[in-house]
């Protein structure tokens, strides 16, 4: 390795250790559940986590991954456009597009692959993609890549500024297709885009609206079938990208859901889906296992609701000031980033398990513990956890 730059890697790191920003990576020795073993610490409450509705280790998901494994092997061992497609994945796809109301739906190993390679595989020189400007950092890079290999031009809308975005849309008449690219909840933020407002803008200015529903799929709506359920607007987005690796089994995977023809033309071109191997089936499995858990068992979506607001309501009520919202992340901003890394050091010693983050996964000045409510929850641990808080937020003299 030149030494030149693994003394200049070395030297930042040590800059982040001094600044208290350094952020150390930890491992859990228990399977992904509300209380986890961290590092031979003993059982910690976790809330950290997008096992939203507590299905990474619900039993009937677990063996559906099991059976896959067993019905299919350990891997595809090719793409999907060579020998990869299995019956796994045609199940899982047809039972997606269902659950979130399109036509069909694409499995990708992850959704960032999803967002990767649907701007530069659709997009041409005549078009633009207008995105939020809070939108995630895969969505952010997929329109780098494709602006950077000359398939659209890319514009950014204030956060949930449907005024700019109207000006926007309005400004770019002359292009061939606009596409509109929002998440359905913001990862830092917890807040709710405004997707019918978006839709019926996109109607007006003859624009495509694509969803990042990671979030939201399986969290919002009453069913759990994301931002457009919850909104009212359910089969009106044109197209949807959304991951298997958070409430969904949280394993691993996404997926790009919309018309047959747009999955199909995703099939021949996008080079994520031709040059990467097939999702393995297990994962298809568990993910196919916990779709069809969270059709029979809609209370689980309900139980997540009750206690993202429960918590919430509880912090308030001890004297934090969590960011407003109606989904179960909960961010408490703290302002530095070696604060938020400190809170989040000192309620791991009382036994929670929550992540500060800082710059640059966020602005500046809003660094923040961001807690992650499941379903999997008992108010025994929320109850537990907002002690933590108080005694580490009294100490910091955050209250």
């Amino acid at each position: 390795m030149n030494a030149t730059m693994e003394q200049r890697l070395r030297g930042e790191l040590d800059q982040f250790r001094q600044g208290g920003v350094y952020k150390r990576l930890m491992h859990l020795d228990s399977p992904q559940a509300p209380r986890v073993t961290v590092e031979g610490r003993g059982e910690v409450i976790i809330l950290s986590s997008n096992n939203y509705l507590g299905l990474s280790n619900e039993p009937s998901v677990v063996q559906a991954g099991k059976d896959a494994l067993e019905r299919f092997g350990a891997g595809t061992a090719s793409v999907r456009f060579i020998c990869g497609t299995f019956t796994a994945h045609r199940e899982l796809e047809s039972e997606l597009a269902e659950l979130v109301g399109t036509e069909s739906s694409l499995s990708y190993a992850s959704c960032w692959n999803a967002n990767e390679g649907l701007f530069a595989t659709l997009a041409g020189p005549d078009d633009i993609v207008i995105s939020d400007r809070l939108n995630h950092a895969s969505i952010i890079d997929a329109m780098r890549l494709a602006k950077a290999i000359g398939k659209c031009e890319t514009a950014i809308y204030e956060h949930s500024d449907l005024d700019d975005l109207k000006a926007k849309l309005a400004a770019t008449q002359d292009k061939r297709t606009r596409y509109v690219v929002t998440d359905g909840v913001f990862s830092m933020e917890g807040d709710i885009a405004k997707l019918a407002d978006i839709v019926q803008l996109a109607r007006q200015y003859d624009a495509t609206v694509v969803l990042d529903d990671s979030h939201a799929t399986g969290v919002l709506g009453a069913t759990g079938r994301g931002t457009a359920e919850h909104l009212g607007v359910l089969g009106e987005v044109d197209i949807i990208t959304s991951t298997l690796g958070k409430a969904l089994g949280g394993a691993a995977g996404g997926f790009t859901a919309s018309s047959e023809t747009v999955t199909d033309y995703l099939t021949q071109r996008a080079r994520p889906q031709l040059f990467s191997n097939a999702l393995p089936c297990t994962v298809a499995g568990s993910a196919l296992g916990a779709v069809r858990f969270l059709r029979e068992h809609p209370e689980r979506v309900t139980t997540l609701h009750e206690n993202a607001a429960y918590f919430r309501d509880q912090l308030l009520a001890r004297g934090f000031k969590p960011l407003a919202g109606d989904t179960p992340i909960i961010p408490v901003i703290l302002g530095e980033t070696a604060k938020a890394i400190e809170m989040s050091n000192l309620l791991l010693d009382e036994g929670v398990f929550v992540t500060g983050f800082g710059f640059p996964v966020v602005p500046k000045g809003e660094a923040r513990v961001r807690c992650q409510i499941s379903a999997g929850h008992t108010r025994d641990d929320m109850d537990q956890a907002l002690e933590a808080f108080v005694k580490v937020g009294t100490r910091l003299k955050l209250i």
